[in-house]
């Protein structure tokens, strides 16, 4: 049965070099916040597997989980619901010079949980955040939802914009 943790003690799980587990445990991913538009995970907590290496000078970490993922579409923002999948790795090997081999979620042996289920979520999540794939967004024009308007009856004036009239005025000589 998984259990919730924010912290994990990485020496418990695995003590000595060699040595691993896997884990069961219910991460909370938090929310977001992208172009002024909020994306939660609904419940607040997904259930996630995480795997602990002990290595030679640290821990080698993995992280996965789906979560469905809440918020506006990017193109019509009309509610939209995601399942993103998460599969993330992290290396901590402390005392050398390279920050590649450091994690910034592990703190002496406490592996920061809920940041990193945080940042992991974000970096997995798609680049539009759509209702549906065929989404047409909103008309340019009126801001209508294209998803719902019949294209034979939306239509407009074709010419120029209105905004832009003052600047047909200009002469440049």
């Amino acid at each position: 049965m998984a259990h919730k943790a924010d912290i994990l003690d990485l020496a418990r799980f695995a003590p000595s070099p060699g040595d691993g587990t896997r884990l069961d445990v219910d991460v909370d991913p938090g929310s977001f916040t992208y172009g002024d538009q909020r994306y939660e995970v609904p419940g607040g907590a997904a259930p996630a597997r995480v795997d602990i290496s002990r290595t030679a000078a640290g821990y080698a970490l993995r992280l996965r989980f789906e979560a469905e993922v809440r918020g506006p579409c990017t193109r019509c923002l009309d509610h939209a619901e995601l399942r993103v999948e998460v599969d993330s790795r992290e290396v901590d090997q402390p005392g050398g010079d390279d920050d590649e081999l450091r994690s910034p979620y592990v703190a002496g042996d406490e592996l920061d949980l809920e940041a990193w289920s945080h940042d992991a979520l974000a970096l997995a999540m798609p680049g539009k955040f759509l209702c549906r794939a065929d989404c047409a967004g909103l008309c340019p024009v009126c801001g209508e939802s294209l998803n719902e308007a019949d294209p034979a009856r939306h239509r407009h004036e074709t010419g120029l914009d209105p905004r832009f009239a003052k600047l047909r005025e200009l002469k440049l000589d």
